[in-house]
């Protein structure tokens, strides 16, 4: 896998009924990291955080689906937090993905499925 860089890429999700590309921001620097999605009123695709386990919603102003990627970048869990929330770390989590509420349903993110980061 190559490293990564803070910017903008294209994630597809290769799910049993075809694949799905989405636009997605990295954010691989801890100041990246850090800052997140907070003070955002909506995200556009998605956010990327690598390396991370685990994440919170505290100080943001929308519910987000979370994913947690292994080192692979299969998906171990998939969670939908309101803000104000911590998440549980995940043990062989290397990466986490985030977007708003309710779209990684309708990418067909889900337990098992691989995504890839171009």
């Amino acid at each position: 896998m190559a490293r990564w860089r803070d910017g903008h890429g294209m994630l597809t999700v290769h799910r049993p009924g075809g694949e799905v590309c989405v636009p997605v921001e990295l954010a691989v620097s801890y100041r990246a990291r850090t800052r997140g999605l907070l003070g955002r009123d909506a995200v556009e695709g998605a956010l990327l955080l690598s390396p991370a386990a685990s994440v919170h919603t505290f100080g943001m102003r929308m519910a987000i689906d979370v994913a947690y990627l292994d080192r692979s970048l299969r998906v171990l869990a998939v969670r939908t937090m309101v803000p104000g929330r911590l998440g549980l770390p995940r043990l062989r989590s290397r990466h986490v993905l985030e977007a708003g509420a309710g779209v990684m349903a309708g990418w067909g993110l889900v337990a098992g499925v691989s995504v890839s980061v171009g």
